[in-house]
């Protein structure tokens, strides 16, 4: 091999040992990477990776059709849209392997058509009420949880950032004009718009429902039953606060275990009052009716979380007098001063909603409880206030006598629950633009992603922060990376020496050890990295046995998503690893079996799927 193959696969290895090490983060690692080869060409020119093919990447479809996924995602999260049928799926199984198999299918589906992160992030909160109404180990749910999404992820080609990279860079290479590289691939037509989207279903969803028959089959014995690593957050501050039920909330007529009020963790309900009557000992059974007024004690997570409940809404008058759009709306913590006109009045008389253009709707007094409505509360200084306000308040307040100290709560702007139907009809309209017309995914995607901010379902400035930068500089990254192994011949080599390994196996074995080839690289260089370097790899390899690559490019597809053998080998395993309280091995246990069982799947359904004649 020549210097420029061995200073390509050198800077590519440092890169791998350093996420493996996970002591930088992978966008650093991966533009380091992408820089170390371009230094080797700034040296000498043309022979390692030209700049204007190492920066082409950040301009590929795949990056804009992401970015626009994740604004697509944000208008689902933050209407609640799936959050809705979530929670509708999920029901009261009685067994492990019933909630496992609940949680997991409807996890898959989803994830068929969304970004996993948001669907695990949407999911965590409400499985771990749901783990305690079941008096089930977390740990047992979250690592399904996380892998099931992952699994979701091979049923279409949004799934996962991985199947768009791959299908986009199948597209590319086809549509080079035939030479001597190419001539084999002659005559084959590029994929319609229909196979590119369901292609992939033909070997993910066989594949999905084994593995989730398998985590169900073994994890009885290879998930630990343990507690999160971080449970009780201690001196936390514990609010006293009242909701009301309105009129048209889809609680009326539950009980209070149906509303899931009953385990809400952080928060406990102490008091129901009913037409003027107050009822303390309030039994799980009790129904809800319209204009109930609902007493919380809770820490303030638990708080933000209530306000999320659809038909839930302060029991203060002065939460709608606040002037501007709801969706503007946050909480904010504020510490009363010394010198504070609100000292020695009562929340009512200090005319508060009138001065600040914000409703206090609760008050923690250094664990002290305060036995009166918040109205009626007389301020004291120290007290702190949770105050409903917009979200200019912080700003204007900051540096205010009134207060000692102001801050926003994190996550507490109000759910879009009215939008909730208007995000899943966009969702839906995004599949079938892609499948249905001709319309290109990447501009179904951009279309999408518009009528999110158009129809109100996320503002601009949600939408903004919505896309993940951090997964774009690693795709943008690794695809520089994958130039700069074409190349140089660096992938040619590396075809050559699987080749070796593989001679006398046949195509089929051959996709086999591939797939784990390209599956070791997901876990050390994340999914996207590794479609993008061993797409190379995988056409070479074709090329060398002369047959069509179709089958390859899927194997491809569903190899580099099986990252299921540690916790770093994708975000939303990361997500759970604390959450459920694992170690690091623990994910190897569940997921070697799982890969392999994967690999032998794929082995097989590929060609018969894709032939390789």
């Amino acid at each position: 091999m020549t210097w420029e193959i061995w200073y390509t696969l050198g800077s590519i290895a440092l890169v791998i040992a350093a996420l493996a090490t996970n002591r930088i983060s992978p966008d650093t690692a991966m533009v380091g990477g992408l820089t170390l080869l371009l230094l080797g060409d700034a040296a000498l020119p043309g022979e390692i990776l030209p700049w204007t093919d190492g920066i082409r990447g950040f301009a590929h479809p795949a990056i804009v059709m992401i970015g626009a996924l994740f604004v697509v995602a944000a208008g689902l999260q933050q209407t609640g849209g799936m959050e809705i049928v979530a929670q509708r799926l999920l029901g009261r199984p009685r067994t492990i392997a019933g909630a496992q198999l609940r949680m997991m299918m409807p996890v898959a589906v989803m994830s068929g058509f969304m970004n996993n992160t948001p669907i695990v992030a949407m999911y965590l909160p409400i499985i771990n009420d749901w783990a305690k109404k079941l008096r089930i180990s977390p740990s047992k749910l979250y690592m399904p949880l996380s892998f099931s999404a992952i699994l979701g992820g091979k049923l279409t080609l949004i799934g996962t950032a991985s199947n768009i990279v791959v299908m986009g860079l199948y597209l590319e290479f086809l549509a080079q004009p035939p030479d001597t590289a190419q001539a084999w691939t002659a005559g084959i037509p590029a994929p319609s718009a229909q196979l590119q989207f369901w292609g992939i279903a033909a070997i993910g969803v066989p594949t999905a429902i084994a593995g989730m028959i398998l985590i169900v089959a073994l994890s009885r014995w290879l998930l630990p039953e343990r507690r999160p690593a971080s449970g009780v957050v201690l001196d936390a501050r514990k609010y006293q606060v009242e909701m009301v039920v309105q009129p048209d909330a889809p609680i009326v007529g539950k009980t209070i275990e149906e509303a899931g009020l009953r385990h809400l963790p952080g928060l406990y309900l102490t008091q129901i009052e009913r037409n003027g009557r107050v009822r303390t000992a309030v039994s799980p059974q009790t129904r809800l009716e319209a204009d109930d007024r609902l007493a919380f004690t809770g820490i303030i997570e638990s708080v933000v979380d209530l306000r999320k409940i659809r038909g839930l809404v302060p029991a203060t008058d002065q939460v709608g007098k606040i002037a501007g759009p709801r969706q503007q709306r946050t909480l904010v913590e504020a510490v009363v001063s010394h010198n504070s006109p609100l000292v020695a009045r009562s929340v009512r008389d200090s005319k508060f909603r009138t001065k600040y253009n914000a409703a206090i709707i609760a008050v923690h007094r250094n664990g002290e409880h305060i036995n009166a409505k918040v109205g009626n509360i007389v301020l004291k200084p120290g007290d702190t206030l949770l105050i409903d306000t917009h979200q200019g308040f912080v700003d204007a307040h900051r540096n205010s006598d009134d207060f000692y100290l102001v801050s926003q709560v994190h996550g507490s702007h109000p759910i879009r629950h009215e939008r909730a139907p208007v995000a899943l009809a966009i969702l839906g309209l995004l599949v079938v633009l892609i499948t249905v017309t001709r319309m290109p995914p990447v501009v179904a995607a951009l279309v999408c992603a518009g009528l999110m901010v158009i129809t109100r379902c996320v503002t601009g400035t949600e939408a903004r922060t919505s896309v993940n930068w951090q997964v774009l500089l690693v795709i943008g990254s690794a695809l520089g990376m994958g130039v700069a192994m074409e190349h140089t011949g660096a992938s040619v080599a590396i075809a050559d020496q699987l080749a070796g390994v593989c001679q006398g196996l046949g195509p089929t074995a051959t996709l086999g050890v591939l797939f784990l080839a390209a599956s070791l690289f997901g876990q050390v260089i994340t999914n996207n990295g590794a479609a993008v370097l061993m797409f190379p790899v995988m056409m070479a390899t074709a090329q060398e046995l002369g047959v069509r690559p179709e089958a390859f490019v899927f194997t491809l597809m569903v190899a580099a998503g099986s990252t299921f053998l540690s916790p770093v080998s994708y975000q939303t395993n990361l997500m759970v690893y604390g959450a459920g309280g694992y170690r690091f091995l623990d994910y190897a246990r569940l997921g070697l079996p799982l890969t392999l069982l994967l690999a032998v799947m794929t082995m097989f359904l590929a060609p018969v799927v894709f032939p390789f004649s």
